[in-house]
This record gives structure tokens, C-alpha cells and sequence, in this order.
């Protein structure tokens, strides 16, 4: 595959449609409260024995803030009351316990993210605890391989704080940055130092984190192409591993905290494309490699070495390495993927809070695959993550003539050549450049769900 992109506004202005981010097949959309707690404890248990078990990923959420960000769409709570957290950690403990009791001991946690919310909202002592508990639930790797992150927001960590992170063996971070324009910032109410941040950076390589990345977001209000340039220096003189450049989708009609946000400040269309524009060619131009939709990573890192290997994945933290780990997911709304199901906790904190206290899993829906889902999340993962499809790599695995089995998503490909999307081979298809900013268009043409819904779905826009 190619790691090239280019920046075509025509195209990107005529496929700007609205569709999945594929961080899982099935969709979330199609997830069911039929997948209840004994399906999920069947699927840990068949997990298990397997012939080789698979390695564990573990996603703690840990959804509270002091403070709110006005664009944020993100499961979270708001609150300057500590207990509350205390109370909420009390109970992620004790689903810890029930969620290790699944899975064998021989089963190494070769990934471990802490998500937020903002996860530094806990104090040192409490996320102490946390590790403690992990440790004792699950058997965490110890050994220099391990990928073990978490995400910071730099108003509430310093020096002391990072050793600390370090020390419970955490060699990963990733830090919100969003846009380092003081007006910008005032406007999303997230005011951050430009000083603190950098400090932040440079005292992080100091202790030997071995990754680090910065989220950014384009199309908030106030931004101009000017303004957001000069946040793109700060940032590239900084020189990240890694870079999360997200589009902001301006909803307030499904998120309350955007309603806060004057509509007249949020850049045009016009200007939202300019953005993204800008970002692509600075990234790029200062030896950043593409990976696919938000991310961008330095040509030695995991990510960009996993899509060279074809070892890339899509979860619900986008995309990641280690595709042969099964993913648990902790705390409120987090969602997890065993074997051939997708599993989600209960959405709010007093439900999943709820079934803790009761000794049982806050399993609230799911979804099992059946053959078709895993074919088509097969041939959506190769797209999304590799930027080509062949043929032939799914024909002898599920029993198929692919051209014959997807007879008109094979006939949908042509207009997506003749547009500079892709271009057709005997027995597949390689993502060009140009396509590679519209994966998800792509992807969408075997999308079995899509095609057949008939009620229209909300999903965000491609680009």
C-alpha cells in the first residue's frame, strides 16, 4: 500500500457525505440489549479455550473533568467534588475484580489505556490503587514491549505527578492540546499554557516515555488558517511521535455543552477545509507519515511500522497496534471486543454503578458476528487500515468467489476509480493517494448494514 496522501478539495467537497468511523463492525448502531451478561461471560470462557488464547488489551474510562471543554462530545462528568470519583473508583475496583476473574492467568495484558473524561482527575494515591487492583485482576506485562498509556490534560499534572505515572509503569502518554491560540481557547473555555505544555513534553522524554501525542482539533470557533499555523509550529517544534488532528463537528443540538459555544465564531466550510488542508501539507512536509483518517505519526513509530507489517487495527481509540489482543473494557460506557462480540457497559454512571453494587456485570448491549459480519469487518479493516483489498486473501479463508459474492459492491467500484479513489487491479484494489483522505466512503460500500437500513442513521461527516 501507499503511506502517500493528497489534498483533492473537489473530491473531498463531492464525497462529504456522513457515515461510520469504523472503530468496530457492526457498527455501534446495530449493537442490541439482547447481548446480555451470560453471553459475554460464555464468549470470556470460549475465549479461554482457545488453542492459543489471545493476549488482553485493557480500556479503563475514567470519566470525570473539573472542568467543562465546550466542544467535548465525550461521555464525562463535571464536578469539583472529589467524592464522587472516590465513589466511582470504589466501584471500577470491584468490576476489575469480576472482569479478571474471567480470563485465564496466562493471558498477558500486553496494552493498557486509562481514557477519559480526563484520567488525572484522581489523585496519585487513587490511581495507585487502580494499578494495584489491575495487577492483582490481571497479569500486566512487565517487560519493555508493553503499551501502557494514558491520556493527560496538562493543566492538572506536573514533574512530580509525571515520575509518578512512570513509576506505576505507564510509558506512554497522550496530551490534549486542541489549539494553543489564547483566543481559541478562551472561546472552548479551556485555557492551557503553551509554557506548561512544553515543559510537560520535554520533562516526559527526561523520564523515558517512550511515546508521546498530542490531540489537536480543527474547526473550533475563532480559528483562522493563520492562527491555527502558528499553533502547528509550537506543535512541530515540539515534535511529537504521534498526532491525533481531529475535525470538530459543531452539534449542539445532541451535545449540551456545545450550546455554550457561539455559533457565528465556528469557521465556514470554506475555512474548516482550509484547515485541514494546512494541517495535512505542515505535517507531511515536516516528515509526519499519514496513517489513515485522524492520525499522523513519525516514519520509526508503532503505528506506522504496524501498516507496513499489515499489523494495524481499528478500535474504539482508533487505530492502534497489537491486532491479536482481545480488548476489556472498564468503567462506565466503555466498550470491549472478545473473540467475535463487541460488548458496551451501561451508559450512565448511577446504572453502572447500579449493577456493580448488585455483584454484576454492567453489561448493557453487545453484538455477536456471524460469518458474514466477520467477512465484511475483514474486508473494512483492510481499507480502512491498509488502504487495499485483495480478493484473494478472503476467498480461501471463508469459502467464497468474492467478485461473485459481492457482485454489486464490486460493481459500485467503478465510479470510485473513474474519481481517482482507487485504482482496480485483477482480483482487488489499492487506495490512491487522493483516496486515502475518503477511506471510509470506501468502506461504506460493504457495509451490509447501510445498505439495507431504512431508517436513516446519525453518523459524523467523513471529513
Amino acid at each position: 500500500m501507499t503511506q502517500q496522501v493528497r489534498f483533492d478539495q473537489d473530491l473531498i467537497k463531492r464525497y462529504d457525505v456522513s457515515g461510520p468511523r469504523y472503530t468496530s463492525y457492526p457498527t455501534a448502531v446495530q449493537f442490541h440489549e439482547g447481548f446480555d451478561t451470560v453471553a459475554y461471560e460464555m464468549i470470556a470462557a470460549a475465549s479461554n479455550a482457545e488453542l492459543i488464547p489471545r493476549p488482553l488489551s485493557l480500556y479503563v474510562h475514567l470519566p470525570f473533568c473539573h472542568s467543562l471543554c465546550y466542544y467535548c462530545g465525550c461521555t464525562k462528568k463535571i464536578t469539583r467534588h472529589p467524592e464522587h470519583g472516590a465513589v466511582y473508583l470504589e466501584h471500577l475496583l470491584r468490576e476489575v475484580q469480576m472482569q479478571g476473574r474471567l480470563f485465564d492467568r496466562d493471558r498477558m495484558v500486553d496494552q493498557l489505556h486509562f481514557g477519559g473524561g480526563t484520567p488525572t482527575f484522581f489523585d496519585d494515591a487513587q490511581l495507585t490503587q487502580l494499578m494495584e487492583h489491575l495487577r492483582d485482576a490481571f497479569t500486566l506485562q512487565p517487560s519493555a514491549e508493553r503499551e501502557f498509556s494514558i491520556e493527560l490534560d496538562p493543566r492538572t499534572v506536573d514533574p512530580q505527578r509525571l515520575e509518578t505515572l512512570s513509576s506505576l509503569g505507564f510509558n506512554r502518554i497522550s496530551l490534549g492540546v486542541q489549539d494553543f491560540d489564547p483566543a481559541v481557547q478562551q472561546a472552548v473555555n479551556r485555557i492551557q499554557s503553551k509554557q506548561e505544555t512544553l515543559a510537560l513534553i520535554d520533562y516526559s522524554r527526561d523520564l523515558g516515555f517512550e511515546s508521546i501525542s498530542l490531540d489537536l482539533i480543527y474547526g473550533l470557533p475563532l480559528q483562522t488558517v493563520e492562527s491555527f499555523d502558528k499553533t502547528l509550529d509550537t506543535v512541530l517544534d515540539a515534535r511529537p511521535d504521534r498526532l491525533a488532528v481531529y475535525n470538530y463537528a459543531h452539534m449542539p443540538q445532541l451535545f449540551r455543552a456545545q450550546r455554550m459555544i457561539n455559533e457565528e465564531d465556528v469557521p465556514t466550510p470554506a475555512t474548516k477545509l482550509q484547515l485541514m488542508e494546512l494541517t495535512i501539507k505542515r505535517l507531511i512536509d515536516a516528515g509526519y507519515v499519514f496513517i489513515g483518517m485522524d492520525h499522523f505519526a513519525l516514519p520509526d513509530d508503532e503505528l506506522t511500522l504496524a501498516q507496513r507489517e499489515g499489523k494495524l487495527q481499528r478500535n474504539f481509540q482508533g487505530y492502534s497496534t497489537h491486532k491479536e489482543c482481545d480488548l476489556v473494557g472498564l468503567g462506565v460506557s466503555s466498550i470491549g471486543k472478545i473473540g467475535d462480540c463487541y460488548a458496551q457497559n451501561l451508559k450512565t454512571i448511577p446504572t453502572w454503578q447500579g449493577a456493580v453494587h448488585a455483584g454484576e456485570l454492567p453489561i448493557w448491549r453487545g453484538v455477536t458476528l456471524g460469518t458474514e459480519d466477520r467477512l465484511r469487518r475483514s474486508i473494512i479493516e483492510s481499507i480502512m487500515c491498509h488502504g487495499e483489498l485483495r480478493y484473494g486473501d478472503f476467498e480461501q479463508r471463508y469459502g467464497i468467489e468474492f467478485e461473485e459474492h459481492f457482485t454489486p459492491e464490486v460493481q459500485r467500484l467503478d465510479p470510485l476509480e473513474q474519481d481517482g479513489l482507487i485504482e482496480l487491479e485483477a482480483g482487488g484494489f489499492t487506495v490512491t493517494p487522493a483516496g486515502r483522505l475518503l477511506l471510509r466512503n470506501i468502506a461504506m460500500l460493504f457495509d451490509e448494514y447501510l445498505s439495507r437500513s431504512e431508517q436513516p442513521q446519525r453518523f459524523s461527516r467523513v471529513i
